[in-house]
């Protein structure tokens, strides 16, 4: 079930104590590779990392009153997700997280499409995210969206 959690410490603060210590540890590196001019903020009922209108005015294409979305952090039932929708939608990206998480986890990759799955908290690959996380510029992110999605 979604948060309800109004800003991005009321997310973590209703954390249990295990996954409140991997996200926000998840958070701090996010936040300190993110290249300038994303906006955190609370979406789909996780942590979100947005393009602001200010950026990218049209929005996300379903909805433009959204802000464009690039990457979510949310606590699931089971494990903690990473949504990350450069490696969605750049394969050369998807090609490099593919190939650097075996030299950073001893577990196996469980990755959807954009959704990277975190089941086991002491095998985080905190810095490949750091690494992941500083790869696009949000100049880069929307031109590979329009791309992508031929706006």
């Amino acid at each position: 079930m979604p948060s309800t959690a109004k800003t991005p410490q009321e997310y973590i603060d209703e954390l249990s104590p295990d996954r409140k210590e991997a996200v926000s540890k998840i958070r701090e590196v996010i936040l300190a590779n993110l290249p300038e001019g994303y906006t955190e903020v609370i979406a789909y009922g996780m942590l979100g990392y947005v393009v602001p209108h200010s950026l990218y005015p049209k929005g996300y294409h379903c909805d433009p009153k959204l802000p464009l979305g690039f990457m979510n952090l949310g606590s699931q039932k089971n494990f903690i997700a990473l949504h990350h929708m450069g490696v969605y939608g750049d394969k050369n990206l998807l090609d490099w997280f593919v190939g650097e998480y075996p030299k950073h986890c001893k577990t196996k990759l469980d990755m959807g499409k954009g959704c990277i799955r975190f089941k086991k908290m002491e095998d985080i690959p905190y810095q490949l995210i750091g690494e992941l996380a500083a790869k696009i510029t949000p100049q880069q992110w929307i031109e590979t969206y329009e791309r992508v999605f031929n706006r």
